[in-house]
């Protein structure tokens, strides 16, 4: 499985970027994805996932009624639309797939990256005025 992250950038406060994340290689019908972020000195965080077992989303409490996550099954690609971006968000983006089944939930995984095998690049998202 591999993973093309792409969409970052920078902005202004309040603006708007979709992250997206092409996925190709061997893909099961079904697999956990999630979005993570890592700001320069701190430690990766969980921004919204879903588990291959719960399809209701997760999101960390700062994004929640800002940044959608979805998937786009056709086409394989993973989306991350972010709304009324703000300072703090400014990070390193990664999307990471997970192909193990489970019955845990989105927030579980959103908790513990080391679960997903698979990892995107990285795309830098910077907001500022």
């Amino acid at each position: 499985v591999q993973l093309q992250a792409s969409g970052g950038g920078w902005v202004q406060p309040g603006g708007s970027l979709r992250l997206s994340c092409a996925v190709s290689g061997y893909t099961p019908e079904k697999y956990g994805i999630g979005w993570f972020r890592q700001a320069p000195g701190r430690e990766r965080e969980g921004v919204s996932c879903i588990s291959i077992s719960d399809n209701s989303p997760y999101y960390t409490d700062s994004v929640k009624g800002r940044f959608t996550i979805s998937k786009d099954s056709a086409q394989n690609t993973l989306y991350l639309q972010m709304n009324n971006l703000k300072p703090e968000d400014t990070a390193v983006y990664y999307c990471a797939v997970t192909t193990v089944k489970t019955a845990y939930s989105s927030g579980w995984y959103c908790q513990r990256h080391k679960r997903y095998g698979y990892w995107g690049q990285g795309t830098q998202v910077t907001v500022s005025s």
